[in-house]
């Protein structure tokens, strides 16, 4: 009797658990990042705290300026409590290099360079252990692209190559086709590669015109896709 109860409470309190996370994601889903970060951070697991890091560190992009370093840095803790929590954990990897990558724009050379070492690393290490990752492959591609655009890899070993832009977004697109920020920032990417610009502008457009096509699900991808009709319109 005392082990159908307890298994009966386990039952129970996972179920809660489940309906937190998805709660949560739900938030997220609709905007609303700072909610979706605070339930994350409260329910205290590995999922939930890697969601809590990307909730963070999307709602950087729509927040004050004067605040994006604070909130990256904050994303940084989110997601390293994820991977303590859980060293298998994909997205807490993920979350971790996306976290990274956006708070190396606001470090110095050296510091950013460092931190561009740890990117990488951790984008493999979440492809290793989930290798239908999407959004990792979207964001190798645009490590491999931001840094042969400011023409660092001919300073430092890093191992980034334009060359390496293409095939990483076009798993990502392969894997989820009908997400448009995929198709978006192969977009960006493309033509962030300065001395390639001109050649690389048809191919963006005709990446964009793929994206424009496609509806988007929840807040995040809706801001993408109307940025991507923006950004599709100034290259015509």
């Amino acid at each position: 009797m005392h082990k159908l109860i307890m298994t009966a409470i386990l039952a129970v309190s996972t179920v809660g658990f489940a309906a937190s996370l998805n709660e949560a994601q739900a938030l997220l889903d609709q905007g609303k990042f700072r909610e979706a970060a605070e339930m994350g951070e409260d329910l205290a697991t590995s999922d939930s705290l890697a969601l809590a890091a990307q909730a963070v560190t999307l709602g950087a992009s729509i927040s004050a300026e004067s605040s994006r370093q604070g909130m990256f840095d904050r994303a940084v803790n989110l997601a390293n409590k994820a991977i303590a929590a859980d060293k298998n954990n994909a997205n807490a990897h993920f979350e971790l290099a996306r976290a990274q990558g956006r708070l190396a724009q606001y470090k110095g050379i050296i510091e950013s360079l460092g931190l561009a070492g740890s990117v990488k690393n951790e984008l493999e290490t979440a492809l290793r252990l989930d290798k239908n990752l999407a959004g990792a492959y979207v964001a190798l591609g645009l490590w491999n692209a931001e840094l042969a655009s400011k023409g660092l890899i001919a300073t430092l070993p890093t191992g980034a190559n334009a060359n390496n832009v293409a095939p990483n977004f076009e798993k990502a697109i392969s894997l989820e086709p009908q997400n448009p920020t995929h198709r978006f920032e192969y977009a960006n990417a493309l033509l962030k590669l300065a001395n390639a610009r001109n050649k690389n502008k048809a191919k963006a457009i005709a990446v964009l015109e793929g994206a424009v096509k496609l509806d988007a699900k929840g807040f995040w991808q809706q801001r993408d896709l109307d940025a991507a009709k923006r950004l599709l319109a100034s290259l015509k």
